[in-house]
């Protein structure tokens, strides 16, 4: 992070690979041989079984299901200073973000679906990923009180939505170089969680509540779910001149 804060460039420089994420998440082993799990010989047949993939839910509604109103307050604030509205495009708060992390943390993503869990758990290295016992919400629910008393100790009587913009990135600077040590939660690990559901949250289809209005995808023209790209395949380096369209469509579509 920059003395002013984590601008668009920074951020998107380091977010090449959020958009396939999400599907090598959803790519872990299983037991029945589909997705990962041991070689297989199909002859004559295509190598598809019915509900082997997991399905996209839609994210309905703007009320929070996972977070308290304390725990909202804190990822608003976050986030918002993740990705501040400015002239590029819009902030991580009016982009849905918290409603995309909510949604995610009280889904399959939050209960660890496609985690491995077990034990041992020895602190790991930066390449290594994630490395907890806890699941992605429980690792939520336990850092973020964390946080928070950590802030109300350097600032008496404040939380993180309380404070200002300056203060704010000092707090997120501090947990992304690790110098701030938390009681009970690794505040580092904690970042890295937060800022890369952020990107998702900014730059996933709109199905899953983040995204708005695809104002993630307008900004860095990127065109969406279209069926066939086939006749720009070979036209590097040139925009592909269609509106974005995300996975169940585009508004003008269906008058949404």
């Amino acid at each position: 992070m920059s003395d002013r804060g984590i601008n668009r460039r920074w951020l998107l420089l380091g977010s090449g690979g959020v958009i396939g994420a999400a599907g090598a998440a959803a790519s872990a082993p299983r037991h029945d041989g589909m997705l990962g799990g041991p070689p297989q010989e199909f002859q004559g047949v295509m190598p598809w079984q019915s509900g082997a993939a997991d399905s996209p839910l839609g994210a309905d509604g703007a009320n929070y299901t996972f977070f308290t109103p304390a725990e909202a307050a804190f990822i608003e604030a976050a986030v918002e200073r993740l990705i501040p509205h400015d002239s590029t495009g819009p902030g991580a708060v009016e982009a849905g973000v918290p409603i995309f992390i909510d949604r995610q943390l009280g889904g399959g993503y939050g209960r660890g679906d496609h985690f491995f869990l077990g034990g041992p758990w020895p602190k790991g290295t930066p390449e290594q990923g994630y490395q907890s016992r806890f699941t992605p919400a429980q690792f939520y629910r336990n850092a973020i009180p964390a946080v928070e008393a950590y802030v109300a100790g350097a600032y008496p009587g404040k939380s993180l939505h309380q404070l200002a913009p300056a203060d704010q990135d000092t707090v997120l600077k501090g947990l992304e170089s690790g110098e701030i040590k938390l009681d009970g939660a690794d505040g580092k690990a904690f970042f890295v969680m937060l800022l890369q559901n952020t990107k998702e949250g900014y730059f996933a289809d709109p199905l899953y509540g983040g995204n708005r209005d695809m104002g993630g995808w307008k900004m860095i023209g990127f065109p969406g779910a279209h069926y066939d790209y086939k006749e720009w395949s070979t036209k590097h380096g040139q925009r592909v001149p269609y509106p974005p369209v995300g996975i169940k469509g585009r508004p003008d579509w269906t008058g949404a």
